[in-house]
């Protein structure tokens, strides 16, 4: 559900902005109007949609426009043209007064420089945003305690900001913007004055409050890892338009143009992606229950040496054909008692911890979401395709051995740890498949 529709939006900056709009709407480029008019084109045509308790990242270099996206958010700048609805409402007609109150109470903002005030302590300065909407002093102080313990900071409330260290600062900010119970939180470039360890803990605080707390926040930055690394959802800003949105995942494997592949060179794929990423769903399942032979003949039916099998819809093990024909010699009911067990991965494990794994292993590996659940086979083709850039850029740099050879260097274990089940006689192509994508395209 949408909790923040933008819909095109433009922003000219300069005198006489009216003036100039029908030349921006009809394509006129951001130098010529510059050159013409004296005017800077900031937005054009800017459309979003964001989902309630998302974080929606906004990224750009210097210049692209996202801190002035954001702003039209509370309307801090006022837009030449469009809208943005919040819940419905279209913040663009609201006079000042409902302005007023619904910037009180609908948005909080954190700031790049922080924006405390020196002179109030750490807990004035967590209760700012209550003092303006007029809560009592006694109730105020609570809330802003409670919050400075949300993000690690109580024993400091009577501190006054040059006590405290940068990321501890921005803790402050933090806690002053939760301490109203916004339900949309606006972050401007918030940990990029930080230092890069301190960044780090400052985007796990980030997440895990908001693993609590489901709010909606916007969060602008120049840094691609860190909009990878908390981003559901990225829009990507150039010259004040938007270039390319969609998942973290859409962004790094389907980049729009070279300017959105400039970002992503020095991205470490196995960083972002998941086990989820390389799945192949199987075509075949059997349960506990399913009969011997009616197994094997579904498996020699697709040419398959073995099948997973669920109890119910957690991953019981593997049957393999072998197996089968064992319970079918020994007039077996049904496969329970010939199930073996079979490795698996979360959906959720890294690329570089899936890696690891079958660098290690020829056997096959099962891919399970957070309740144990069977989502699919781990397909080893998939994950060398997807970590190939990253390796690719390594062995350009020390020669080391390509990573196919590593994971598919013998031809029947790579055959069997892909997909549902990988056809028996076609192992012989698996490993080329990690090589060719034209090549063994049957064992996978």
């Amino acid at each position: 559900m949408s909790k923040i529709e933008v819909k095109n939006i433009y922003k000219i900056f300069g005198p006489h902005p009216a003036k100039w709009l029908d030349a921006a709407q009809g394509g006129i480029s951001k130098e010529d109007l510059l050159s013409k008019s004296g005017h800077t084109l900031g937005l054009r045509d800017i459309s979003l949609s964001i989902d309630e308790g998302s974080i929606y990242v906004i990224m750009g270099l210097s210049g692209s426009g996202k801190s002035t996206l954001i702003r039209h958010f509370n309307r801090l700048i006022e837009p030449s043209a469009g809208s943005i609805l919040v819940d419905g409402v279209d913040v663009v007609s609201l006079n000042k007064r409902d302005l007023e109150t619904f910037r009180q109470k609908k948005m909080s903002m954190v700031f790049q420089r922080f924006g405390l005030f020196p002179h109030r302590t750490v807990l004035d300065n967590a209760a700012y945003g209550l003092t303006v909407q007029g809560v009592a002093k006694a109730e105020r102080e609570q809330r802003a305690r409670h919050w400075l313990d949300q993000v690690g900071l109580s024993g400091f409330e009577m501190q006054y900001p040059h006590q405290l260290s940068g990321g501890m600062q921005q803790r402050v900010g933090l806690a002053r913007a939760l301490a109203t119970d916004a339900e949309i939180l606006l972050m401007d470039e918030a940990f990029s004055a930080l230092d890069p360890l301190i960044r780090r803990e400052m985007q796990d605080h980030l997440l895990a409050l908001q693993a609590k707390l489901n709010k909606t926040i916007v969060f602008i930055t120049h840094d691609l890892d860190e909009a990878l690394r908390l981003g559901n959802r990225i829009a990507i800003l150039k010259d004040g338009e938007l270039v390319q949105e969609g998942t973290p995942e859409d962004i790094l494997l389907n980049p729009a143009n070279d300017y959105v592949q400039s970002f992503l060179q020095d991205v470490n794929r196995t960083k972002v992606l998941n086990a989820a990423h390389a799945v192949n769903p199987s075509r075949l399942t059997l349960t506990m229950r399913s009969r011997p032979a009616h197994s094997l003949d579904r498996m020699q039916a697709l040419n398959y040496e073995y099948a997973p099998v669920l109890d119910g819809k957690r991953l019981a093990g593997v049957l393999t054909a072998d197996r089968a024909r064992e319970a079918i010699e020994a007039g077996a009911r049904d496969v329970s008692r010939y199930v073996d067990d079979l490795a698996s991965v979360p959906a959720t494990a890294g690329l570089g911890e899936v890696l690891a794994q079958l660098v290690h292993s020829d056997q096959p590996v099962a891919v399970t979401n957070e309740d144990d659940e069977f989502i699919g086979m781990l397909s080893r083709k998939k994950v060398v395709e997807l970590v190939t850039p990253v390796i690719t850029e390594a062995e350009a740099l020390n020669g080391s051995t390509p990573v196919a050879d590593l994971v598919d260097g013998e031809p029947a274990p790579a055959a069997s740890a892909d997909a549902a089940a990988a056809p028996a006689p076609e192992t012989a192509g698996a490993a080329d498949a990690a090589r060719d994508p034209d090549a063994g395209k049957n064992a996978a």
